[in-house]
């Protein structure tokens, strides 16, 4: 047995990014519905769409729902749906060829009402339609992936655009939500399979090779906002200046040990805001494009402000190259992290009030007892210090 021959006929990640979405009233699709039963290419089949009908009649009607004849109601409104056509033709057949999963959903419209309900009124029906239809940008998917997931989940953003040129190593799934399965496989394909599974009706459009200068622009085209979640310096220059040209918000999330650094450039309301609010200096894409791993890290420390930086972080940078690799990074501040940017983007989107500006979210400070007490302030001090010394800061 040739095993790695097999193994490599079986593992192009690439295939099958997207589902097919079936309506069984359409000769076209439901001849490719019965080529999929009879070539018994089906994994799992999932049909729910009955108690998802309930689900849609309930929202619709929700007065009726404590009272006692709501039983009666539903079954006549059922009855209704029937007389239209037999269930198994209503709605759509969603089908992963990743998985092989098929899954009978409500069509878009009353798929959106149901999946939505809950976040009514936390959210309007004015301001989820807006969140819906924004076009978001994506770059970097080790926290991005989060983020978008998160907004996805929360009802947001149908055409999204992912870019990341990575693919997915052991020690990405302390924080990225993805299981070994994926080892090796394409960050960006790996998150288009999960919005996806989450929105069948969402449209992802995929930068394989990460954020260039000779994509940049196509990537910022028809776009509403911009997550920034990429390492590479150079590359966070060029979105700010796609952004400024664009008139795009740009929305940076840092996870900083226990903390996350929230940094938000309104391009779209002041087109003339300092790149990284100055914080870094007056650098360019000349300077940025060679700077190494240690300078990267200096500028970024430079960036998030040592004064911001928790203790625990502190001493794992003082440990890079000694006991580490490289800055650490957790599940845990990835999802704070997420659910900060998707209430941001939510408020942009919907043009209400929010910063152009920076918050820092630290859960020592929230959290330690004796965070703010003479001693804990005057170690901190200390710390600070040692890592100016050695990052030459």
């Amino acid at each position: 047995m040739d095993l790695e021959r097999i193994i490599k006929n079986h593992s192009d990640p690439k295939k099958n990014v997207k589902p097919a979405i079936l309506n069984l009233r359409n000769q076209r699709h439901h001849i490719q519905f019965t080529k999929l039963l009879k070539k018994k290419n089906i994994n799992l089949a999932v049909d729910d769409y009955r108690e998802q009908l309930k689900e849609y009649f309930e929202i619709k009607n929700p007065s009726l729902v404590f009272k006692p004849d709501f039983a009666e109601k539903w079954k006549q409104y059922l009855m209704t749906e029937i007389k239209k056509a037999p269930l198994w033709q209503q709605g759509r057949w969603v089908y992963f060829p990743w998985s092989k999963n098929l899954v009978h959903i409500l069509e878009e419209k009353k798929f959106f009402a149901v999946r939505t309900a809950r976040n009514r009124e936390l959210i309007t029906e004015k301001e989820q339609l807006a969140f819906y239809r924004a076009k978001l940008g994506v770059a970097g998917l080790s926290i991005g992936s989060s983020v978008v997931l998160t907004v996805v989940l929360e009802g947001g953003c149908k055409h999204i655009k992912i870019a990341d040129h990575d693919k997915l190593a052991l020690s990405n799934i302390n924080r990225i939500k993805a299981g070994i399965d994926y080892l090796g496989a394409p960050k960006t394909i790996i998150t288009a399979r999960q919005i996806y599974e989450i929105n069948p009706f969402a449209r992802v459009e995929i930068f394989n090779d990460g954020l260039t200068a000779s994509n940049i622009a196509k990537f910022f085209s028809g776009l509403d906002i911009v997550v920034d979640e990429i390492d590479n310096l150079a590359v966070k220059y060029l979105i700010r200046q796609n952004a400024k040209k664009n008139r795009t918000p740009v929305v940076m999330g840092a996870d900083n040990g226990d903390s996350v650094v929230v940094d938000i450039e309104r391009y779209d309301l002041k087109p003339n805001t300092v790149f990284f609010h100055g914080r870094m200096g007056g650098l360019s894409y000349k300077k940025l494009i060679n700077t190494d791993k240690l300078t990267t890290a200096r500028l970024i420390t430079k960036y998030v402000g040592i004064e911001n930086i928790p203790v625990r972080m502190a001493e794992s940078l003082l440990s890079i190259g000694k006991t580490i690799v490289s800055w650490p990074q957790l599940g845990g501040t990835a999802l704070l992290n997420s659910a900060i940017i998707t209430y941001c983007l939510l408020k942009i989107v919907n043009k209400q009030a929010l910063i152009n500006g920076r918050c820092i979210f630290s859960l020592d400070e929230k959290f330690g007892p004796g965070y703010n007490t003479i001693k804990a302030r005057s170690d901190r001090q200390k710390l600070i210090k040692k890592l100016k010394i050695n990052f030459g800061i």
